[in-house]
Formats: C-alpha cells, sequence, structure tokens
C-alpha cells in the first residue's frame, strides 16, 4: 500500500517545491552583517546578504555573489554550516514560497557595506545583544549569527 502525503501537488493553496537559496555569514571584529530586505519574503526585516543559487552555480559561490551584489562586500567562503526553512505566506495564511535558505560561513576581505540589488540597507550588527537589538530581524537570524560567530572564532580567529 503506498504512503499519502498530506498535501497534495496540486493544490492551489501550497508552493511549488522549496526553492535552494544560500546566506552569506559574515563575521569580522564582534560584528555580523546584514541587509534589511526589500522585498517579499521578509521586506523590511534584517537578514544575512543572500539569494537564489543560479543553475549551474555553487552554493559558495552563490553565497559571494550574492554578498556582493546586495552590499558590495568581497569575502573568501569557507563552508557550509546549517541550513533553514524559510516560510512565505499571503495575507490568507497560503504558503507562497518554501526557501531553504543555506548558510556558508565567510570571512570579509575588502568593502564597506553600501546596500544595493534588493536590499535596503547593509551594516554591521554587534553579535552581544543581537537578540536583543530594537530592529526586526528575520526568524532564525540571531542563532544562525552566533552559530556562525562561533565558528568562525574557531576556524578562522575572527
Amino acid at each position: 500500500m503506498p504512503l499519502s502525503s498530506p498535501l497534495k501537488p496540486n493544490d492551489p493553496t501550497i508552493a511549488g517545491r522549496p526553492v535552494a537559496a544560500t546566506i552569506a555569514v559574515v563575521v569580522r571584529e564582534g560584528s555580523v552583517l546584514l541587509v534589511k530586505r526589500a522585498n517579499m519574503p521578509d521586506e523590511g526585516k534584517w537578514g544575512f546578504p543572500g539569494g537564489k543559487i543560479e543553475a549551474g552555480e555553487g552554493i559558495n559561490e552563490a553565497a559571494v555573489r550574492e554578498l556582493f551584489e546586495e552590499t558590495r562586500v568581497v569575502a573568501k567562503p569557507h563552508r557550509v554550516f546549517t541550513a533553514v526553512d524559510a516560510f512565505d505566506h499571503d495575507e490568507q495564511g497560503r504558503l507562497r514560497n518554501h526557501y531553504i535558505l543555506i548558510a556558508v560561513l565567510c570571512e570579509w576581505e575588502t568593502g564597506t557595506p553600501v546596500a544595493g540589488d534588493d536590499a535596503l540597507e547593509a551594516r554591521w550588527f554587534p553579535l552581544d545583544g543581537l537578540e536583543h537589538a530594537d530592529v526586526a530581524l528575520s526568524m532564525d537570524v540571531a542563532s544562525v549569527a552566533r552559530s556562525g560567530a562561533d565558528l568562525a572564532l574557531q576556524e578562522l580567529g575572527a
């Protein structure tokens, strides 16, 4: 007997397959680089620079490309260290998009953050107190930033 799923593939109230995207986690001198999103999902919230992985593009390559497009910061990718789900729902609660955000630890090389592409702002945020910052953060930003900072300290001495 075949297993059945509660989700029906042709149901118009659910999104298609999840979309793979990457986020660049850049930690430098006790701060993490974030951008204020200009578009959905999470328009107006602060999150990591990132975006969809293009066909034929590697995860690390996509992370540094998106980082540069959104901030003009150049960084060296080191490795994937976690992944999180990002769900975009409409006003009625229906799922529009499901993104799988693949976090890549990146080492800052050069550049001062300047908002570009689909970012409204770009700046460094102190890691200490990020969880209590008086700004709207996208889901999981503080915990991913903390994990990235711990890893950066171990592997990069940052």
